[in-house]
């Protein structure tokens, strides 16, 4: 057992929109990823996702609004919501996921930012 350092794990990857799974808890899987841009809007019907921002500003868009989450700040996507992630253009912000390790990277939306296999780091 031993520390895991964020900020290490951060500096072994620059690929962006793909997560980079740092730990298990249970049957929790805990990543880390960069973010830039919009992502793509989808939902997790069965799943909560914890987004807690490392660096920079996430913007987490639902239909009805938009919330901002700064450095520190986690936001709660509660299943089943559709939600897309996004950043300040030109912005590269720093995220640990924290979600069921069932969780499809984009739910039943498909596109080429999908993820099917989480790196371990």
């Amino acid at each position: 057992m031993e520390a895991i350092n964020i900020k290490d794990k951060l500096s072994k990857f620059n690929k962006q929109w793909h997560p980079h799974r740092i730990a298990m808890v249970d049957n929790n899987q805990v990543y880390l990823a960069k973010l830039s841009g919009d992502f793509i809007w989808h939902k997790h019907e069965d799943e909560d996702e914890l987004f807690q921002v490392v660096k920079g500003t996430l913007y987490m868009k639902f239909r009805d609004n938009t919330v901002k989450v700064e450095a520190g700040e986690i936001i709660v996507v509660p299943k089943g919501v559709e939600h897309c992630p996004s950043t300040e253009e030109g912005e590269e912000v720093h995220v640990l996921l924290f979600e069921k390790a069932s969780t499809k990277h984009t739910g039943e939306t498909a596109s080429e930012r999908t993820v099917s296999q989480y790196i371990d780091i």
